[in-house]
């Protein structure tokens, strides 16, 4: 059985290129509306060192992160297409992920929970 940070990788691994989910989207979908703060624990976790696109998850608002990774992600998500409001948000609407639209959903029985 799969880690929480193991099945937020997971998730994180299908977004496409020139889209965007927020942390609560992936809280959600592994059935757990209120861990967003631990997906983002697990984004910071790999933004160093993996080569996981940990740059396609936002804020709800379409903010980036703060500090040194901020200028990194608005970089990587400038070089997939993905496009910047006058305040410097994504327009999470535009650029939202919709996993429900692949030809091969997310099936949360694939994810069991474990902590």
């Amino acid at each position: 059985m799969k880690g929480f940070y193991e099945q937020v990788y997971d998730l994180v691994d299908r977004i496409p290129a020139g889209t965007v989910t927020t942390y609560g989207d992936i809280a959600k979908m592994l059935g757990r509306p209120r861990a967003a703060r631990f997906v983002g624990y697990a984004m910071n976790a790999v933004c160093e060192t993996d080569n996981r696109p940990w740059h396609r998850v936002t804020f709800s608002d379409g903010r980036l992160w703060d500090g040194q990774w901020e200028r990194v992600q608005r970089k990587l998500l400038k070089a997939e297409g993905v496009g910047f409001t006058k305040d410097g948000h994504i327009d999470v609407k535009k650029y939202r992920w919709h996993p429900e639209s692949e030809n091969s959903p997310i099936d949360l029985r694939d994810l069991p929970l474990k902590f």
